[in-house]
């Protein structure tokens, strides 16, 4: 379980596994047309956001995040 949570890790708060949930993969502005150097991002449930890399997927492991530490990282990444 999750720390302050009362579900098991890896399910949504209505109890489904998040595997079973789908997901709308979006690819960087950033990233060429031929697909070459370029990572897709996902809103998922439970204020989560999903990035994995494009030439891999979709059997590509995925780093997941909260919302709010992605916004926090895309922050600091523009101001670089």
């Amino acid at each position: 379980m999750t720390a302050g949570s009362a579900r098991p890790e890896g399910t949504t708060s209505d109890g489904r596994s998040r595997d079973d949930v789908a997901l709308t993969w979006h690819k960087s502005s950033y990233s060429n047309d031929e697909g070459e150097a370029c990572i897709v991002i996902a809103h998922g449930p439970d204020d989560a956001v999903h990035v994995r890399d494009s030439k891999l997927a979709p059997s590509a492991r995925t780093l997941t995040v909260a919302a709010a530490t992605w916004s926090a990282f895309v922050a600091l990444a523009v101001s670089a």
